[in-house]
């Protein structure tokens, strides 16, 4: 616990403290600033993810050539599309490493909510044992957690309707930016597994959204969107949202 403090929680609490302190006390764009750092770090990521989503957009002939071929033989056609894949220096699932970096930020940035908005005696004592001794930090105390008619401390349920919509925003961008880069399954069971956890994904951050404090909400929309937009531009296009609708194949437009 003490490393985890050391490492990770103390410094995203005090950096994003003095972010608030230098926009003029507003916690909202401090955590927005913040959401765009991390991208930043996990750029390196994220960049050769989309790099992989791009790939596998171009090898869709290729792939639907060994579908025509060895539809009748799964456990071929599974050895054939490995192998496709790794010729072409494509992991199918290097979309998780961006979101598994992320997981330790997540969990601090929520602690850091909580404990810079401390509102009880108690909170105030952990939070006075946690911040530097950087002036900045300590002329940001108090700070105000109103953004946008969010309350930032409260969670998105407290914060009535622009709470639901706060989490109906994470819900739906993480389903466009996972539509964007999911490829279509060769195994049709896979392809049904494969789109019920398009659909549990969105709506368990939906859930997580609705349940937690907003500004971890906040977090999550606006790294949605950075991915939805740099996704867009590096893939030059809305990529597999393009190929399928929600409900089936059916194409649809993607520009």
């Amino acid at each position: 616990m003490e490393v985890w403090n050391l490492v990770i929680a103390n410094p995203v609490l005090n950096v994003l403290i003095a972010l608030s302190h230098i926009l003029g006390g507003e916690f909202g764009l401090a955590i927005i600033v913040l959401t765009v750092v991390v991208r930043l770090i996990t750029w390196p990521l994220n960049k050769r993810q989309l790099n992989s989503t791009k790939a596998m957009q171009e090898m869709q002939p290729k792939i639907q050539e060994l579908q025509k071929k060895y539809g009748k033989n799964q456990q071929k056609l599974q050895q054939e599309m490995m192998k496709l894949y790794k010729e072409a220096g494509v992991n199918p699932l290097g979309c998780l490493w961006p979101m598994l970096v992320q997981f330790p930020i997540w969990i601090a940035l929520y602690q850091a909510i909580m404990n810079a908005l401390a509102t009880t005696p108690e909170n105030l004592l952990n939070l006075a044992q946690r911040l530097y001794s950087w002036g900045i930090v300590n002329q940001a105390i108090p700070l105000s957690s109103q953004f946008l008619g969010l309350d930032l401390g409260q969670t998105a349920s407290a914060n009535g309707s622009l709470g639901l919509l706060l989490a109906i925003i994470v819900g739906g961008t993480m389903w466009i930016q996972q539509k964007m880069s999911q490829a279509p399954a060769v195994d049709p069971r896979q392809e049904s597994t494969s789109r019920m956890m398009t659909l549990m994904m969105p709506i368990m951050f939906g859930f997580l959204t609705f349940t937690f404090a907003a500004g971890l909400g906040l977090y999550w929309a606006v790294s949605n969107m950075i991915g939805i937009i740099a996704q867009y531009f590096i893939t030059g296009g809305w990529g597999y949202l393009k190929l399928r609708s929600p409900f089936g194949p059916t194409p649809v437009k993607g520009k």
